[in-house]
């Protein structure tokens, strides 16, 4: 076997874009090409395979790919139809968020889901919403044109994944239960190679160093000495901040990591307490 690390993650669609830009931000260097399934890192022993992204799991668990990135959704319709698959799920990547949810026709009066035909591409995950909760259905199980089934009369309702809405407002559908909130997972195989788990590591862990930068910021503002500990108060999630002495001796300025989004309400009162010069900075990476 190659000591190569090998990198599942969809060839095209919801998480493609995200999944390359990730693993680039993560220092690894390749050129994505339309036509190509396999990329060759150029910096670093790692491999992508650009494959369909119900396929991913089998990978993985299979041990073809050592990692790869997939909807939660995808990944717990494959391990509800396959109890065998063994993965290891490593961290929640924060993008390509969306919902399963079930959807009737606006002019549907009933949103039981009783006795109701319903269409869906995700039959495991809906068979094991339904079987939790008691409810008697029939499960269409169909792949494309999902929304379209209600008008032709194969389904009653739908379960499908919604981002925006804009889909099932478009088809005169409207949303009725979420089933799952789902978002890109790294995953990783249970069977890794000694040779490739330092690599491995040092990939997962740049990985969530990138995720976790994604969702911090950095924030810098000149304040008087007497209110350090009301403004500090005012930050989300900040860690120790650094304080620094400024030439006027009754001024300092306060630089800190705030782990949450920064939001206008928190600058504007920041500047309501005292603070001025007000600065907030994307992170790229953050290392522990």
């Amino acid at each position: 076997m190659t000591d190569r690390v090998r990198i599942a993650v969809q060839k095209n669609g919801r998480l493609s874009d995200e999944s390359t830009k990730l693993l680039k931000k993560c220092g690894i260097s390749f050129n994505k090409s339309s036509d190509k399934l396999f990329l060759r890192s150029s910096n670093m022993m790692v491999d992508i395979l650009m494959v369909r992204d119900d396929d991913i799991p089998k990978l993985v668990h299979q041990n073809i790919a050592d990692l790869g990135i997939v909807g939660e959704n995808v990944l717990k319709e494959k391990l509800l139809a396959d109890k065998t698959l063994n993965i290891e799920r490593e961290t929640k990547l924060g993008f390509s968020k969306c919902r399963l949810a079930f959807a009737k026709p606006k002019d549907l009066i009933d949103a039981d889901l009783n006795n109701k035909k319903i269409a869906t591409s995700y039959p495991a995950i809906v068979e094991d919403y339904l079987s939790k909760n008691s409810i008697n259905a029939e499960i269409v199980e169909i792949h494309g044109s999902v929304e379209l089934t209600p008008f032709v009369g194969i389904s009653d309702m739908i379960c499908d994944l919604v981002s925006t809405g804009i889909t099932l407002e478009s088809n005169n559908l409207e949303e009725c239960y979420t089933v799952l909130e789902s978002q890109a997972l790294l995953i990783k195989s249970s069977k890794i190679e000694v040779s490739k788990s330092a690599l491995i590591k040092k990939i997962v862990s740049r990985i969530n160093s990138v995720i976790e930068a994604s969702d911090s910021k950095y924030i810098m503002f000149n304040a008087d000495s007497k209110d350090i500990e009301s403004l500090v108060d005012l930050l989300p999630a900040a860690e120790s901040p650094t304080v620094i002495p400024l030439a006027n001796k009754n001024k300092v300025a306060i630089h800190s990591v705030c782990k949450e989004e920064i939001f206008w309400e928190t600058i504007e009162a920041l500047k309501f307490q005292g603070a001025s010069s007000i600065l907030v900075l994307p992170i790229e990476k953050l290392a522990h």
